[in-house]
């Protein structure tokens, strides 16, 4: 009984009309019990404690709220008897803690996305996370891992219980770190694990098949577990231009599309931040290149600072991007200073998951966190007379390419083939009178050299037209590479053989030049351009890249 209940008694005891012995027996039996427990325990205040609160150590205090596992509590005072409240909640806890270690039991930390090759590293996340935990006031109200700093973990800490006591306050804590989001994300991870070697699913629309996909099984259950369940929460401070606004007619279009795209969406935004499991960071690379970079300045400064500004309002605001350093938020840029925009905050950098067009791993592209996209020009914001070509047998031209010096690989490139070859067509300036389209039309490969950035829009220009794309590119990894099987329907050039460029594609059979067309032509749907999106588009396979990516990492 705490020391709230002896008063009380005590005010009932004096207020009664019962005879005056009973009286002096119920006086006298709580002081004695009192007593004997001083004796025993001897008058040091912290040995007390284990008494007066609950045996996990927790501490509730006046508060309400929600446990990890979505359990509330409600506290109408200090007085609420702790047993009462938290019998339940333990009851509880245990459970989901059973169920989450028979899907453990089922699961593996490493390599959890669709794609096999995929194996993950957690060293760069679980090293800040570490650091972290060593400042005591680095992340303001909220710690590390979101647990506020009133949560039993820290009283816990500073009253130098008993063995037993941090024991169950350890048991405790790890129970409630497994809330149901992530139950949700192991259960899908198990589901998309049995289907690798499962049948082909129904779908109304399309059924992944073939070797265009690493495991095409599995990607279509990922895929339908992400449209069931993934929930995407868009930060809604900062203001057009530079947020929540994107170019949706140019070589970055992208950004401006996926944008407007999740901002619109009903499916995978949620108002809701509890039910989120990522959260989008609204900004865009371009429109600051527009309106904050000072033109010809080359300091991107401005940049970084608006960036790392926004970052600390939301980080002020809501405790998400403390709670996990930046590892559920994803950042989304097409323009070639994405990756050096990510600086602009360590864990942005280190930690978040960035979707990038220019997915170079020599300069920090991480394929097991972040994500590669398109690049696409959209010229007239559709894709409407882009899509579309001849068949393998009505490409007289061998390969083709039209473009001027940009970067180190097309002066190479141009150098051994610009106009000697009738069947490698390779023009710095196409003829005049020559329609660039029309020439990928009319060619069965087309070339796709790395500019001074790795991504190029010519890899999208050539899915459309059904021309092979032949990839010159030193670290560069393509799109959606965790799902789809690239060497199926693309030809890939290391730098050094430009001048065996010919050589190469003429040991293309016949036979196989006709396979790699024609899966080229069923992988299309996964780049077009929809407005509004449609399954299984770009759109959709952005989401699904940062869905993977979200598999990787377990928030606890």
């Amino acid at each position: 009984m705490g020391l709230g209940g002896s008063n009380k008694n005590w005010s009932l005891w004096c207020t009664s009309k019962s005879t005056s012995s009973a009286k002096l027996l119920l006086f006298m039996v709580p002081l004695m019990v009192v007593a004997g427990l001083i004796f025993v325990l001897g008058p040091n205040a912290s040995n007390w404690v284990l008494i007066f609160s609950h045996p996990s150590g927790s501490y509730w205090g006046s508060r309400s709220g929600t446990t990890s596992n979505g359990i509330e509590v409600h506290l109408s005072s200090e007085k609420k008897e702790r047993e009462e409240i938290t019998v339940g909640v333990v009851v509880a806890v245990n459970h989901a803690h059973h169920n989450m270690e028979e899907a453990l039991s089922d699961d593996t930390t490493l390599n959890r996305s669709s794609s096999p090759p995929l194996a993950i590293h957690h060293s760069d996340l679980v090293q800040p996370l570490q650091h972290q935990q060593q400042s005591s006031d680095a992340s303001g109200e909220y710690g590390i891992n979101g647990i506020s700093k009133n949560h039993p973990s820290h009283v816990v800490s500073s009253t130098n219980e008993s063995y037993l006591a941090l024991t169950e306050d350890r048991r405790q804590r790890k129970f409630t770190s497994l809330n149901r989001t992530e139950i949700s994300l192991i259960q899908a991870r198990a589901a998309i694990r049995k289907a690798k070697n499962g049948n082909p699913m129904h779908d109304p629309d399309y059924v992944p098949v073939g070797p265009m996909y690493l495991n095409a099984n599995a990607f279509h259950r990922s895929y339908l577990e992400m449209e069931r369940q993934f929930k995407i929460f868009v930060y809604e401070e900062g203001e057009p231009p530079v947020f929540h606004n994107g170019p949706c007619k140019s070589i970055y279009s992208m950004e401006g599309n996926f944008i407007h795209g999740l901002e619109m969406n009903s499916q995978f935004r949620t108002r809701d931040p509890e039910k989120a499991h990522v959260y989008f960071l609204p900004f865009s690379v371009a429109m600051m290149v527009q309106f904050v970079y000072i033109r010809d300045s080359h300091d991107m400064s401005p940049i970084k600072k608006t960036v790392s500004d926004y970052i600390k309002v939301i980080a002020g605001r809501y405790p998400y991007w403390n709670g996990s350093l930046g590892a559920d938020h994803f950042m989304l840029a097409c323009h070639d200073w994405g990756p050096e925009t990510s600086f602009s905050n360590p864990y942005l950098f280190k930690n978040s998951i960035r979707v990038l067009c220019n997915a170079n791993t020599s300069e920090g592209f991480n394929p097991s966190k972040d994500a590669s996209f398109p690049e696409i020009n959209l010229q007239t914001g559709s894709i409407n007379g882009f899509v579309g070509g001849p068949s393998p047998s009505k490409r007289p031209i061998l390969a083709f390419f039209a473009g001027g010096l940009h970067g180190p690989i097309r002066p190479v490139l141009l150098e051994h083939w610009e106009n000697k070859d009738e069947d490698i067509r390779v023009h710095r300036y196409l003829p005049k009178g020559v329609s660039y389209n029309d020439m990928m039309r009319k060619s069965k490969y087309c070339i796709c050299p790395s500019g001074y950035e790795v991504a190029s829009p010519r890899v999208v220009e050539a899915i459309y037209t059904g021309c092979v794309p032949v990839l010159i590119s030193d670290h560069y990894v393509p799109p959606f590479s965790d799902v789809l099987n690239w060497k199926s329907f693309s030809v890939e050039v290391p730098v050094k053989d430009i001048p065996n460029l010919k050589r190469i594609l003429m040991g293309i059979s016949s036979r196989q030049y006709i396979r790699m067309q024609r899966r080229l032509v069923q992988i299309r749907r996964h780049f077009e351009v929809h407005s509004p999106p449609k399954r299984f588009d770009v759109f959709h396979m952005i989401l699904h890249s940062v869905w993977l990516r979200r598999l990787n990492v377990r928030v606890t």
